[in-house]
């Protein structure tokens, strides 16, 4: 079990053109086996689906699922890739990382935007923005002060678009990046203001890694598979 936090996975699918040749027999009962089996694991574990169909080139579906350990996981993507729906998926990407309380949140919080638990507490808004980030070496190298200051300022920020939320997890020593830094949002056009806002803070010149970034629409796994096409 994770000490003190929530293992969460982001896992992004492609779609082989070869699926969409199937029968609509075949690829309505690949669809139905792939949801019953999401259906029954989120039982036990937060799930969420999101379609990225004609929104990323690279990938066409994401999901989004947290649990207490790392056999759960394991479990879960055995069990989609002994699907039919899963011979014919690809995985470009996934992302591993845990839950944990950031050390410059604190006292400082604004209700729906920043996470103070050890808990994933996700919000349930209709677009979902999500993407690794890794600072550089010389951020650690900084007094904690010094970084607090510079943080306190993207705090700030953030509060100036309360209709976007951020959900961080990290993953340090568990994956190739630092963090895992998704945002949801009913106004994309929000999300995109920040965005270009926070480039301007003294903190984001130490930025090293904040690509790919992935953007979805919230739906059902149902309605998820649904717009893979026919």
């Amino acid at each position: 079990m994770a000490s003190g936090g929530q293992f969460v996975k982001y896992d992004l699918f492609a779609i082989d053109p070869l699926w969409r040749r199937l029968s609509d027999d075949e690829k309505d009962e690949g669809r139905r086996e792939f949801s019953a089996v999401i259906d029954e694991l989120s039982s036990d574990m937060f799930i969420r689906s999101f379609s990225m169909v004609g929104l990323r080139g690279d990938a066409d579906f994401m999901l989004w699922h947290a649990t207490e350990t790392l056999e759960q996981l394991q479990e879960m993507a055995t069990r989609l890739w002994s699907t039919s729906l899963g011979k014919y998926l690809t995985q470009p990407y996934s992302y591993l990382a845990l839950t944990r309380k950031s050390q410059y949140v604190g006292k400082h919080q604004h209700t729906d935007q920043e996470g103070t638990s050890e808990s994933l507490m996700p919000g349930n808004a209709k677009y979902f923005v999500l993407y690794p980030f890794t600072k550089t070496r010389q951020w650690y190298a900084l007094p904690q002060e010094e970084r607090q200051r510079m943080m306190s300022v993207h705090f700030t920020v953030g509060h100036k678009y309360p209709s976007v939320k951020i959900n961080t997890s990290y993953s340090f020593g568990l994956d190739d990046q630092e963090f895992m830094v998704g945002f949801e949002t009913d106004v994309p056009s929000d999300f995109l203001d920040l965005v270009m806002e926070l480039r301007n803070s003294e903190a984001s010149s130490y930025t090293l890694i904040d690509t790919p970034i992935f953007t979805g629409i919230h739906r059902s796994i149902e309605e998820t598979l649904a717009s893979l096409g026919d």
